[in-house]
């Protein structure tokens, strides 16, 4: 009998998440010029980076995109250089002081020219209300991290225009549903609540 290692250090799991790269460049017919993920573990960042690499290699693209993994502040041992050992986010998926990829996902960092950086609570939080209020999509905490972190560097001076940026999102809100009633403090929020009635949702929502 043999057990199979789970999670990040499962290269099957790299095998299969790396493809998400290669519909990537599918949908664009090109490579981004930056991908920007959450990390954790950081599978998803070293698999998507080995997908890229394999694209080049095969020449189906003509680069590898600048990796961007952003981790929460309080949990980001990519960016202290070291383990965390006690890591403190509200983003429970990538609360994690010890990534299992952490060699893979350093390798990738300097070959792709990328870079790792920490978003703090409330800016996750933040973003995870953006993405659901006025982009429609809908993410747990942890998955609004990397988009978070966009905006921080957007902010921080970094010239984006004119690049093809990639963000990848890795959870449903309904991972982490409690969130959805909680404002960027962590402070309840006091729901609308309607009828069940379609034209007085319709009204409220600004659609009728």
């Amino acid at each position: 009998m043999s057990i199979a290692p789970h999670s990040s250090v499962n290269p099957d799991r790299i095998e299969g998440q790396k493809t998400g790269a290669f519909e990537v460049v599918e949908f664009l017919d090109r490579a981004p010029d930056i991908h920007v993920l959450p990390v954790g573990n950081a599978g998803n960042y070293s698999a998507y980076f080995k997908g890229y690499k394999e694209d080049v290699q095969a020449g189906r693209i003509k680069h590898i995109p600048q990796m961007w993994g952003y981790q929460a502040d309080g949990s980001a041992p990519f960016v202290y250089g070291t383990p965390v050992k006690n890591p403190d986010t509200i983003a429970t998926a990538i609360r994690i002081g010890n990534p299992a990829s952490y060699e893979l996902a350093l390798a990738a960092r300097e070959e792709s020219q990328g870079r790792f950086g920490a978003v703090k609570d409330p800016d996750i939080l933040w973003m995870h209300r953006f993405l659901s209020q006025e982009v429609g999509v809908f993410v747990e905490p942890s998955s609004a991290t990397g988009a978070a972190g966009l905006l921080q560097a957007s902010r921080a001076g970094d010239n984006l225009a004119g690049k093809t940026i990639v963000v990848t999102v890795t959870g449903n809100g309904l991972k982490d549903a409690a969130w959805a009633l909680k404002d960027e403090r962590g402070r309840e929020i006091k729901p609308t609540v309607v009828s069940n009635r379609a034209k007085e949702v319709a009204e409220r929502l600004g659609l009728a």
